[in-house]
């Protein structure tokens, strides 16, 4: 299915509803539009196979020029709204976009990156600055019917840079150039989580990462409506539920903590009882919080664990979990196999590199030996997390390879210590890095963010230090707690581990990139 099906079989209907305001996208408005951002395309020379950049921030019309380029035969590459100007210039040189459309909320960003992209085409919405022209002008009189030559097309996403230069993950346009063609999360979609033309999608995250965007544009796909956020907060999240009656939604770990973290008088002021499906991925998630949260919603959550990459996919349910606890699931897409540094198979209970056979085969664009890196002998491939599977095929990650601490020869995986703390209550948030040590190498350092900054200090680290301690052995307990007013945490979820770590490195250059 796709859109342009509905916009004629039910073209009042919502596409699209903006949590906050309440303005909505029919069906046939979303339609219309991006057949004018396909036919701008044409114009400005984009052919099948070519790039166009979104620099926005989560705004109705993010969804009809994604929809445009997608129907047009483009790779459309979302770029992150906290970038800078060089930073965003690197991604449009590297993708080769030819043509890039940015917010008036990012101005400021857009404006300096003008001398950065002069041979990229500049358009913006809401708004212009020097050196771009308007999105709205460009597209007034084009006609809002298809363009002769539709193909389908494909996003290029970029990692989120949390340990280096973000890489764009590559894979080849549609076999099936029809717009209606089925598609593997489509279908996905559909079995796992019974997704359909009923479904009232809450989608909290920023659409240029890959998990909102390609499961928002699925629930188009099958005629369902998407509720969008334009910013996440807990309470507003579970207020979209009650007044829009959402049955499914999209979460990361970090949103359940806070949630988790409203008073039980703010948890118990909204009926949550039309959710039916609460779906969340992107970073592990701490036992303790995961059952929280199946406590306070029922077994309605699942979990799933993939990549931008797309080369496989793990799911669970409640029920499931309960069973399997810390487990990300069984494969749903792919075949699953555990390998050790030499790429020799692991038996059931041992960890090593997770890799999936028979996904979908990517690349990381302009860079082979990082690809090279992701690929085993037999041509499975990896993300390069560490993990397990039980004897039932059920896999329980531990952590990524690259944030592992080697402590006097032992291995050490940060995710389990900032597990713990998490669930501590005057913590509002973590991270666990390696940092440098003459005797043993590197110890391990915990940077806490507390709830109220004013606890920070010796008592709360001894504190917390104890609360270590009693679960978990004393080559995992912190050597040293340190307090921080906020952590470099990108809007999905994930931590730029990195730019803590290098702190601690003598790095103290390093940029969010």
């Amino acid at each position: 299915m796709h859109p342009s099906v509905h916009a004629q079989t039910m073209p009042d209907k919502p596409a699209l509803i903006v949590a906050e305001t309440g303005q909505t996208t029919s069906y046939a408005e979303l339609e219309a539009r991006s057949n004018r951002a396909a036919h701008l395309f044409r114009q400005h020379g984009l052919n099948q196979g070519d790039t166009v950049a979104l620099f926005m921030d989560n705004i109705p019309e993010f969804y009809e020029i994604a929809w445009g380029a997608q129907r047009a035969g483009l790779f459309y590459v979302c770029i992150s709204s906290k970038l800078t100007a060089p930073e965003v210039a690197y991604i449009l040189q590297d993708s080769g976009a030819r043509l890039v459309v940015a917010s008036h909320a990012l101005a400021g960003v857009a404006a300096a990156l003008t001398d950065h992209a002069a041979a990229v085409t500049r358009l913006m919405l809401h708004g212009t600055v020097p050196g771009w022209d308007s999105w709205e002008t460009a597209v007034a009189a084009l006609p809002t019917t298809p363009i002769a030559d539709e193909r389908a097309g494909t996003d290029m996403l970029y990692s989120s840079g949390t340990t280096g230069r973000p890489k764009g993950v590559r894979v080849a346009l549609p076999e099936d150039p029809s717009l209606t063609a089925p598609a593997v999360l489509t279908m996905l979609a559909q079995m796992l989580y019974r997704f359909s033309a009923e479904t009232i999608y809450l989608s909290p995250a920023p659409l240029y990462h890959a998990a909102p965007l390609r499961w928002s544009m699925t629930v188009m796909r099958l005629g369902g409506t998407v509720v969008m956020m334009q910013h996440f907060e807990p309470e507003a999240a579970l207020a979209a539920i009650e007044r829009c009656r959402v049955n499914a939604s999209q979460w990361v770990p970090t949103h359940f903590v806070r949630m988790l973290k409203l008073s039980p008088e703010q948890r118990a002021a909204h009926d949550l009882s039309s959710l039916k499906v609460a779906i969340h991925a992107a970073a592990p998630c701490p036992i303790p919080v995961k059952q929280a949260m199946i406590d306070w919603w029922g077994p309605v959550i699942y979990e799933y664990y993939a990549g931008s990459e797309g080369n496989g996919l793990t799911t669970i349910d409640s029920a499931q979990w309960l069973a399997h606890q810390g487990s990300v699931g069984k494969a749903a897409y792919g075949i699953l196999h555990i390998c050790d540094e030499a790429g020799n198979e692991l038996p059931p209970g041992q960890e090593g590199l997770v890799y999936f056979e028979g996904g979908t085969q990517f690349e990381y664009h302009n860079d082979p030996e990082k690809t090279a890196e992701a690929r085993h002998a037999k041509g499975w491939t990896t993300l390069g997390d560490i993990g397990r599977m039980d004897e039932e095929g059920y896999l329980y990650l531990t952590d990524r390879k690259s944030f592992m601490i080697i402590s006097g020869g032992v291995n050490i995986y940060p995710q389990e210590i900032e597990n713990r703390l998490i669930t501590h209550p005057r913590v509002a948030d973590v991270a666990v890095i390696g940092a440098p040590c003459p005797e043993m190498g590197e110890r391990v350092v915990a940077v806490v963010q507390p709830v109220d900054m004013a606890e920070a200090g010796p008592a709360l680290a001894d504190e917390l230090t104890a609360w270590c301690r009693a679960e978990l052995s004393g080559v995992k307990t912190p050597r040293q707690i340190d307090f921080t007013d906020a952590l470099p945490r990108h809007p999905t979820g994930k931590l730029y581990k990195r730019l803590v770590r290098d702190r601690y490195w003598g790095n103290s250059d390093s940029r969010i990139v």
